[in-house]
């Protein structure tokens, strides 16, 4: 597949502004399409425009008034074939109390690599 080919959605959210410039600057590069939000609310905005079709929820763990799995589930239950990757600065992904991840979630721990970056996007989209 090619960069033109692939052309998916992925919605970042992360409260850090430095984090999601990172991010979209290198998933851009892949040919994907990203649209950023620095909270929970604008996040639900973006995700609730109807013309804005989102592959990917790309969340960081921890963020202001939610969390990111709080976040995924809310969206997930409007668009449950939406996938999900975690990132967060935390080494632990499951010492997040009531919001700890399934072992089968998908999960980057910061800071990341582009290349780790490009592989778990991959992974968590289903391309690799």
């Amino acid at each position: 597949m090619t960069k033109a080919e692939i052309r998916l959605t992925i919605l970042v959210v992360d409260d850090e502004p430095a984090v999601r410039s990172l991010v979209k600057g290198i998933l851009t590069a892949e040919g994907y399409h990203v649209v950023e939000a620095g909270d929970a609310d604008a996040a639900r905005r973006l995700a609730g425009e109807g013309a804005r079709d989102i592959d990917l929820l790309l969340t960081d763990m921890v963020m202001p008034g939610t969390s990111g799995t709080a976040l995924a589930n809310e969206l997930l239950a409007v668009r449950p074939d939406l996938r999900v990757l975690y990132i967060s600065g935390f080494t632990d992904p499951t010492r997040f109390g009531a919001d700890r991840l399934d072992p089968s979630s998908h999960f980057l721990q910061k800071p990341f690599r582009p290349a780790g970056l490009k592989q778990k996007v991959r992974e968590a989209l289903g391309l690799t």
